[in-house]
């Protein structure tokens, strides 16, 4: 007989083999939807990050560049760089706020709602096949079970900001010396 030390450890051991077995399925899922999704983007010259931004775009209407920025776990020069290649292709348009200038709003265009519509349907095609193997009682256990991890992913705050960049040597000699007023 097990002791409840030995129990738990296996436990915990079944509980990681189970964790590490679904973290291998939803890689393998991933990559099997990704490279369907990566035909259906390349001939629009979209990135994942940027389709992901304008499917975020026909959710909201309009974004700042600091929600996207947030929203992306980006800096905001980085998400300007985004929007950039999204405006130059005509999936975006950039404007100021009218209350406040400095203020940059993004918003898609119809043409990137189609692109997001088109992408959707795709994927919905794609997800009703894979349901077809699943009983409807099956179906029904897998969107509860999605539906709880996406309510937990999105109750989680948003992105950890990117750690800050250590200054090389030089720069923190530089800046004691300066404070110490020698140079």
């Amino acid at each position: 007989m097990k002791t409840p030390s030995q129990l738990s450890l296996n436990g915990i051991d079944q509980f990681r083999a189970d964790a590490e077995r679904l973290s291998h399925i939803i890689l393998e899922m991933q990559r099997c939807f990704v490279l369907h999704l990566c035909k259906e983007l390349a001939p629009g010259n979209v990135s994942f990050p940027q389709f992901f931004l304008l499917a975020a775009l026909d959710q909201k209407e309009v974004l700042t560049m600091s929600a996207i920025a947030q929203k992306m776990g980006h800096t905001t020069a980085a998400a300007s760089g985004l929007v950039d290649r999204l405006e130059n292709l005509g999936y975006v348009v950039r404007s100021s706020a009218r209350e406040d200038r400095r203020k940059v709003m993004v918003c898609i265009t119809e043409k990137g709602s189609a692109l997001v519509r088109r992408i959707r349907e795709e994927m919905v095609g794609n997800l009703m096949k894979v349901m077809t193997h699943l009983t409807p009682v099956e179906q029904k256990a897998w969107l509860q079970i999605y539906t709880k991890i996406y309510n937990y992913c999105q109750a989680k705050e948003g992105p950890e900001p990117p750690p800050p960049r250590r200054k090389s040597r030089k720069v923190l000699l530089t800046s004691r010396r300066f404070e110490n007023g020698t140079r």
